[in-house]
């Protein structure tokens, strides 16, 4: 690591994760590791939460599932999200599950010929993004995707306020209920709760959770949850400043006082966006505002006492959480941790010991297989 910026991910806390929301729903889990698992390195974090008794892998696109499969994965593999009737024939070389979503996309792939591909059907329960909105179309185009030879392997569905209106999810259960009692297929996955509804809905209708945010210890309603990942960055600089002073593009910060300043090589081209201006960070037992605008590749921060240079500072970690950094910017923890660049090393804690450290915009410093 030459940039001594980097994000630290303990894939033992993810594997305690896993086990914990597998036993509080009881039912098999599918990980979700969607964007590189959410930056955190996919096939690092498949790692973890296959050893942690996960069953099936799932990814928004086929990009992301050939990613998987060229690092090693063997094991059930779950598109998500929309895939062209065109890649059917590297869906069914590949034995990539897809899931079926609107009565276009049935009859393309039946058209195109999908014997063989398995199929996970959506319904939309009031998403509106992908699915079926009625039992009758689902119903039609389950029979032709059925009848053209395709593996009928799941139904599932996505709850959009699991975290806010227990309602509203209610309703969304109903919906999926009805259409899964209305196609009366044993579907061997049947899969309705994201990470939130995993640990509080109980359901006799899904056999399965899928587990996305919670692998990082992000949820409302289980607090026992372990944090795995940590952003840190480094002091390179201090400096004094006399009252008056600016500090960063556009002068929008002035001493009040005589102030010492650290300069630390972490910034917006980092994932640590303009908007992180005036948060707080740790160093050395220190909250230390960060003083004018966050530039490409690095930040001021106003010190209470000096530093030496190289000390630690942490951005999100132990001392502030990932949920207190989202709240102070009118976000979610999802985007704070996807946002964090290629350019940010990893290091990987696993059974205690710290395993490797890659740099995607360098060359991978261990092989890694799942």
């Amino acid at each position: 690591m030459y940039r001594t910026t980097w994000m630290e991910v303990d894939l033992d806390k993810v594997a305690e994760n896993v086990r914990t929301c597998k036993a509080i729903c009881g039912k098999r889990i599918i990980a979700v590791l969607k964007a590189d698992a959410y930056g955190c390195g996919d096939s690092h974090v498949a790692k973890a939460v296959l050893e942690a008794g996960a069953d099936m892998i799932a990814v928004s696109s086929v990009d992301e599932a050939l990613m998987l499969r060229n690092e090693g994965y063997e094991g059930g593999i779950l598109i998500l999200g929309m895939t062209s009737a065109d890649d059917i024939p590297t869906l069914i070389e590949n034995n990539i599950s897809t899931a079926g979503y609107s009565a276009q996309w049935a009859e393309a792939a039946a058209a195109r010929g999908c014997a063989g591909l398995k199929v996970h059907m959506k319904v939309d329960t009031g998403m509106n993004r992908i699915g079926f909105k009625d039992n009758e179309s689902l119903k039609q185009a389950f029979d032709l995707l059925q009848k053209a030879g395709c593996v009928m392997e799941g139904i599932f569905t996505h709850f959009c306020c699991a975290d806010t209106d227990l309602e509203m999810t209610d309703r969304q259960y109903e919906r999926f209920r009805s259409a899964v009692e209305y196609l009366n297929y044993p579907f061997p996955w049947i899969h309705c709760d994201n990470s939130d509804a995993t640990v509080f809905f109980k359901d006799p209708v899904s056999n399965a959770c899928r587990l996305g945010i919670s692998l990082y210890g992000i949820s409302t309603y289980e607090k026992s949850l372990a944090y795995p990942i940590s952003l840190y960055s480094t002091v390179m600089m201090v400096k004094h400043v006399k009252a008056g002073e600016t500090i960063g593009y556009g002068a929008t910060y002035t001493a009040k006082d005589d102030e010492i300043i650290a300069t630390l090589p972490i910034g917006y081209a980092d994932g640590l966006i303009r908007a992180n201006q005036g948060r707080k960070i740790w160093i050395d037992g220190q909250l230390c505002e960060i003083t004018g605008r966050v530039c490409m590749d690095q930040i001021m921060v106003r010190l209470e006492k000096e530093v030496p240079a190289g000390t630690t500072a942490e951005i999100f970690g132990p001392h502030i959480s990932i949920e207190t950094m989202a709240d102070e910017l009118h976000t979610i923890p999802y985007e704070i941790i996807c946002l964090i660049s290629g350019r940010v090393t990893r290091t990987y804690l696993w059974h205690g010991k710290q395993v490797t450290e890659e740099n995607a915009r360098l060359l991978k410093s261990e092989a890694t297989d799942i």
